[in-house]
């Protein structure tokens, strides 16, 4: 599995150094490990790894580049997803991973620390005591459009440009319209089957909330 998951990323991110290739190639055997001691991932999910947690996590990257010395808040961040596999593709970007549950932090930081993420900064907290400001803020699957918005949208930048304006970067499936009617903000809906083309990624989306 390693190695499967390993030459899947390459697919998509040819320009790997061979440390991050070696980063990418851990995961497996780090989360298999940790997840038969506090399970943070799905049975039937942990089999699929690479393209359901880690590709799914790195297709922020198809849309979004960080910038070396850019702060990045990952909420509700699970096992340590997306934030994990972004810091090993961003050496230079510094990710802060929060969680209210901790058992889930535990995961993050024994992921992080065997994989020498010194990049990565994992607390036991809720979102919206999270200090920033922060360039951007990530999340997947964790709560509804407006209710991130609430928990986040002041610790966000204003001032500051990477190669989009500062703001949420949320990781959805499946029928939107009713939440983002909610939202009640500007935003912009990315297809993930437009940089992916397998059958997992075919309802995923990208929703991107400025913070101006």
């Amino acid at each position: 599995m390693p190695a499967e998951g390993l030459e899947l990323i390459i697919q998509y991110f040819p320009d790997l150094s061979p440390k991050q290739k070696e980063q990418f190639a851990e995961l497996a055997p780090l989360y298999t490990h940790w997840n038969a001691r506090i399970n943070v991932i799905s049975r039937k999910d942990i089999e699929q790894l690479y393209v359901r947690h880690v590709l799914h996590s790195l297709s922020i990257a198809r849309f979004f580049t960080f910038q070396p010395g850019a702060y990045v808040l990952d909420i509700g961040t699970g096992g340590g997803f997306p934030g994990v596999p972004l810091a090993i593709l961003y050496p230079e970007t510094s990710f802060l991973l929060v969680d209210s549950i901790g058992k889930k932090i535990k995961v993050v930081t024994e992921v992080a620390n065997a994989l020498s993420l010194t990049n990565v900064e994992a607390k036991h907290q809720r979102a919206e005591i999270a200090r920033g400001p922060f360039d951007y803020v990530v999340t997947r699957a964790v709560a509804r459009a407006a209710k991130l918005y609430n928990w986040c949208h002041r610790q966000v930048k204003r001032d500051e440009r990477q190669n989009r304006p500062n703001g949420l970067i949320c990781l959805k499936g499946g029928d939107l319209t009713e939440e983002l009617a909610e939202l009640g903000r500007p935003h912009e809906i990315m297809e993930l089957r437009s940089a992916f083309k397998m059958e997992f990624f075919d309802t995923k989306k990208l929703v991107f909330i400025p913070v101006q």
